[in-house]
């Protein structure tokens, strides 16, 4: 079934040769992805085609399309618009906020597949536990403090996330803390946060990979 995206529709600038091309992906179904290239009319492209000079669509399904760009791997997850700066090869993202205001993101933990609330009231990115085993992070390893929760005090485990990813941007080497109670919802906290440069731009938040 066809999954058009309107005016949520993805888009990347990536680098190809020595042109860029604007790739918006406004509808997904299995191994096939609706693609704009560079403001033309919308195409149909099964996985596996050659959208552009030097791109190559590699991955289609509900999480967004994966485009090969001269050999290199980039996924456009859906509602957010990715930008690589070639100038200064700072990796941006772009999150529109939902109907309450929040930002969610589609991002990856571990490669596995993450999806996240952007809390800056939260010191480091925080994560239930059923997450964290599904991600294969041993947290019970980690070291062991507490937080407070609606039902009370309850033990967290502190642990350091190999890499997070979030569009463009992976950071290595990221603080997190595992809760077995209290959290329904993986938090994109400070430890991911500080080190993007953060900018609200009315409905949207612009993160830009620092370091």
């Amino acid at each position: 079934m066809l999954r058009l995206l309107g005016l949520a529709a993805l888009s990347v600038s990536i680098t190809a040769a020595a042109q860029p091309a604007d790739v918006s992906v406004v509808g997904l179904f299995p191994n096939k992805a609706v693609l704009v290239i560079g403001g033309g009319a919308p195409r149909t492209y099964a996985v596996g085609a050659t959208i552009g000079e030097g791109m190559k669509l590699v991955a289609a399904n509900e999480a967004g399309a994966t485009v090969e760009v001269n050999g290199r791997r980039q996924t456009i997850a859906l509602g957010e618009h990715v930008n690589r700066r070639a100038s200064s090869d700072r990796a941006s993202v772009t999150l529109p906020a939902d109907g309450r205001g929040h930002f969610m993101v589609q991002g990856q933990i571990n490669g596995g597949s993450a999806r996240m609330l952007v809390d800056t009231g939260a010191t480091m990115i925080a994560m239930p536990a059923s997450d964290a085993r599904r991600l294969g992070i041993d947290y019970k390893r980690g070291r062991t403090g507490y937080v407070n929760t609606a039902n009370g005090i309850a033990p967290a485990y502190k642990v350091t996330l190999d890499t997070v990813k979030v569009g463009d941007i992976e950071i290595h080497q990221v603080d997190a803390m595992v809760q077995e109670q209290g959290l329904d919802i993986i938090l994109l906290g400070m430890s991911f946060l500080n080190r993007t440069e953060m900018r609200r731009e009315g409905q949207q938040m612009v993160l830009t990979k620092r370091f």
